[in-house]
């Protein structure tokens, strides 16, 4: 019996476990997907605009040969926290990999993503066209919402007179 709760144990805890990371150059094969992506920062650098990069390329590897990186946004930095502390550091970090201009890119826009956390969401702003709360309509068309041309429109009508 103690053997077969053991088993039982590790079996469930190995199904809990994180998935494994990859490499910054395995994840160059992983467009569009949510991945933990291991790597160590040599820099982190920030442009005029306040985007920041953490290198994860070796000093000797040229930027052009160099094709993958970790960006930060402006707009996250308050989520992001000091990314200084990253360099010269291994890092573990999750999100979605992105191919922006042939270089795929890892969009860091919280630090939950350090640890194994989801990347912060943010609404497609094509849905919330038009959307004010105000209002009291729904950000998007629901014909769940309207009768119109469903069989048990009148079913649900009815059910409210009564």
């Amino acid at each position: 019996m103690r053997l077969f709760l053991l088993l039982l144990l590790t079996a469930s805890s190995a199904a809990f476990a994180s998935r494994p990371c990859v490499t910054p150059d395995e994840a160059v094969d992983h467009p569009e997907k949510d991945v933990c992506v291991s790597a160590h920062v040599y820099n982190v650098v920030e442009s005029s605009d306040g985007t920041r990069y953490l290198d994860v390329c070796k000093p000797e590897v040229a930027d052009t040969d160099c094709h993958f990186t970790v960006i930060s946004l402006p707009m996250d930095r308050r989520e992001v926290g000091d990314l200084a502390s990253y360099r010269d550091q291994e890092i573990h970090i999750r999100g979605v990999v992105h191919v922006m201009h042939g270089q795929s890119v890892l969009v860091l826009s919280h630090a939950r993503q350090f640890k194994d956390g989801a990347e912060k969401f943010r609404p497609n702003p094509a849905l919330l066209a038009g959307f004010s709360a105000e209002s009291g309509k729904t950000a998007f068309k629901d014909p769940a919402m309207t009768a119109h041309g469903h069989k048990n429109s009148t079913a649900f009508s009815s059910a409210a007179q009564h």
